[in-house]
């Protein structure tokens, strides 16, 4: 019997992530054959051999080289060169992950050459569709075979949107199956101890989302609230080139006093951090998860989030520029919910898509 061939599709860093442990789990299987599709949507220094290396992963076997640009241009380019691909290899299942433009695109050429696709990490909902990941996310969603999701609010709210359930597998959450894939590494990264971090006795701050960084009037009362917070407790901010390129703008590089402010860090120098942490502050998504998953406080600076569970289960909490310094002090001083890990994150998610996608390939 001819092996069913299956791509999966990434475009950028933390698509990787995501789909290292679902490939290590198909290549084990002798009834199919996985094969990487890198669409070259991110050039990212951390995408070295080492990070490669790190996740045991092979170089990907189709590279479209896409690039950046514009929303539209990017999402062009990676359907042109996807499109070619999938009309000359026809793979029996295409696999798209996450919210960014190649997992919409990659989902657009196959579905109109009916080619089955599955999204890994659907139903995820922010309910804020000025965020370009959301649309992406209802893009893709809408037009799927198969929606692999990470919890029972994602599966609620592809019911809420008519997706009938017979479509959707609640499979956990794949990018804890790579914290436990790489947890040894983490643990021997060094990253805390190089920079004099006593366990326990510090904060991790991201920032990068517009809304906190664009403009003067957003991010300098957010750095006054930092500077405040690091007089509390020690900060370690691995700052994303924008927020850099914004914060030497306005002149508020000098504002941080007891922040020590480094170039962004790879996925296993930044987790070796953040396990040691007091607490995170951050504005991205898949931070939320982790500390939950670890159980260190997240206060998140958004209005909203794609991944709500963290918060009714998790330890994330939804926190104004305002009241940040407070927040904080609450966490130090002990009052901060411990917080529980959602079923189904638990470093298993890889097996049970293998499983649930056998299923469906043999129907």
């Amino acid at each position: 019997m001819k092996p069913v061939a299956v791509h999966l599709v990434a475009g950028a860093r933390p698509n990787f992530m995501k789909i290292a442990p679902l490939f290590h789990a198909l290549a084990r299987e002798d009834w199919c054959r996985p094969a990487i599709v890198h669409t070259g949507q991110h050039y990212d220094a951390n995408m070295s051999d080492a990070f490669f290396r790190d996740l045991r992963l092979p170089e990907p076997h189709f590279r479209l080289g896409a690039g950046s640009g514009t929303h539209a241009e990017q999402t062009a380019a990676v359907m042109i060169g996807y499109e070619r691909l999938a009309a000359d290899e026809r793979p029996d299942w295409v696999i798209v992950v996450g919210d960014v433009n190649s997992t919409a695109a990659c989902a657009m050429v196959a579905a109109k050459l009916w080619i089955p696709v599955i999204h890994l990490e659907a139903g995820l909902r922010s309910g804020d569709r000025r965020m370009p990941e959301e649309i992406n996310r209802l893009v893709t969603d809408a037009i799927c075979d198969v929606l692999w999701t990470p919890s029972p609010d994602a599966d609620e709210n592809l019911a809420r949107e008519g997706v009938p359930a017979a479509k959707i597998d609640r499979v956990g959450n794949i990018m804890l199956d790579s914290f436990e894939m790489l947890r040894a590494t983490i643990a021997a990264g060094g990253t805390r101890a190089a920079f004099g971090l006593q366990p326990g006795g510090y904060g991790v701050v991201t920032l990068h989302r517009p809304s906190n960084v664009d403009r003067r009037e957003d991010l300098e009362p957010l750095v006054a609230q930092l500077a405040a917070v690091a007089r509390e407790l020690p900060l370690v901010f691995p700052v994303h080139p924008r927020t850099r390129q914004q914060l030497a703008a306005f002149g508020l590089l000098a504002a941080l006093p007891g922040v020590l402010i480094t170039e962004p860090l790879g996925y296993t120098q930044f987790m070796n951090l953040v396990c040691d942490a007091r607490a995170v502050i951050t504005d991205s998504g898949g931070v939320q998860e982790e500390s939950t998953y670890l159980g260190i406080p997240c206060l998140t600076l958004r209005e909203n989030t794609e991944r709500p569970i963290t918060v009714t289960s998790g330890t994330n909490r939804l926190v104004r520029t305002a009241e940040l310094y407070e927040r904080v002090c609450d966490a130090l001083a002990g009052r901060w919910p411990t917080g529980r890990r959602p079923e189904l994150w638990d470093g298993q998610t890889a097996g049970r898509c293998v499983a649930a996608l056998r299923r469906r390939a043999a129907a």
